[in-house]
């Protein structure tokens, strides 16, 4: 099946006022395993352009807050958001993520693909290598974590040190996904205390 920038999911993501079709990933797992609830404070990794942000600050509501952070900047704002630019891998991250306790970290982060496969799912697995050491780090005991992937060799690996970290870790791949895409979601149930 050929590539189609401008599936359903996308002309839906517009015709709704969402900056990325991806938006209906983040609602898929939400849906399935019931993580988000006003009030919660989230970390959104890859955040750029901002649907998944926009996904949170709906949930979380007015007494909720959101920290998005990504290379690219991200195209929304919110009283109850604060928006970073900067590299997932610097120090800034994680003397930021340390200031308080959060409910939940998620992560669609994705690297910069060069088309040869085994490199992009390297690349991929070293994305969600960081995101759990920043959830490991910064969320709350209970608290949960999503992280994308392209899945190849690492994806058991990740599941068994996610593992160490969450008491339930399950991958998932949402119905938004796009056909022939190897993208896949770990979900991180109840940090361990």
């Amino acid at each position: 099946m050929s590539y189609q920038p401008q599936d359903p999911y996308f002309r839906r993501a517009k015709a709704e006022g969402y900056l990325a079709r991806s938006i209906y990933k983040l609602q898929a797992i939400d849906q399935k395993y019931g993580l988000l609830r006003a009030g919660m404070r989230v970390i959104d990794l890859g955040a750029a352009p901002g649907s998944w942000s926009q996904y949170l600050l709906e949930k979380v509501g007015a007494s909720g807050e959101v920290l998005a952070i990504d290379l690219q900047p991200i195209r929304l704002a919110a009283p109850n958001l604060r928006s970073l630019q900067v590299d997932v891998f610097s120090a800034e991250v994680e003397e930021l993520l340390s200031e308080r306790q959060w409910d939940g970290l998620v992560s669609d982060m994705a690297p910069a693909t060069t088309g040869h496969r085994p490199t992009d799912q390297a690349r991929s697995a070293a994305l969600v290598e960081r995101s759990l050491a920043l959830a490991e780090s910064a969320v709350r005991p209970g608290g949960f974590w999503i992280a994308k992937l392209l899945e190849g060799p690492d994806l058991m690996p990740l599941r068994q040190k996610a593992a160490q970290v969450f008491q339930t870790v399950h991958v998932y791949r949402p119905p938004a996904t796009r056909k022939g895409s190897t993208e896949c979601f770990l979900i991180g149930l109840r940090r361990r205390p």
